[in-house]
């Protein structure tokens, strides 16, 4: 599985009992959690969600260029886009052309063609 990972700095900042996060290289990205470690999952799944379908990232702000208020602190969120598309991803529905005797044989075992060609699938592509 070839490597796809991104890191963006979060500010965090607390609000009473929940965790606040904004990530500011990311437009309109701000998440919210009743502990940090919840937040944290939260932001690396909106990370993941925004990034999916872009083909190249928008570039990380570079620390001494984030200006942080009083109670803010500056966290690296790491999300690994592979893994986030195999675990997130959507199944489809595909048409396929096999040979007779072979789907006559699936039908006798009660083999599932879809989940067979998915694994076989995952492996050839090593994922």
């Amino acid at each position: 599985m070839k490597e796809d990972i991104v890191l963006y700095p979060a500010v965090f900042s607390e609000d009473g009992n929940r965790t606040l996060i904004r990530v500011p290289d990311l437009q309109d990205s701000y998440m919210q959690g009743a502990s940090v470690a919840e937040a944290v999952t939260m932001v690396e799944s909106m990370i993941g969600k925004r990034l999916d379908n872009e083909k190249t990232y928008p570039e990380p702000s570079s620390p001494k260029d984030i200006q942080l208020q009083e109670g803010e602190s500056l966290v690296y969120i790491t999300v690994n886009m592979a893994r986030f598309r195999i675990k997130n991803s959507r199944t489809v529905k595909k048409n396929l052309t096999i040979p007779e005797y072979l789907n006559i044989m699936a039908l006798e075992r009660n083999i599932n063609v879809s989940q067979v060609l998915t694994e076989a699938l995952r492996t050839k592509f090593e994922v």
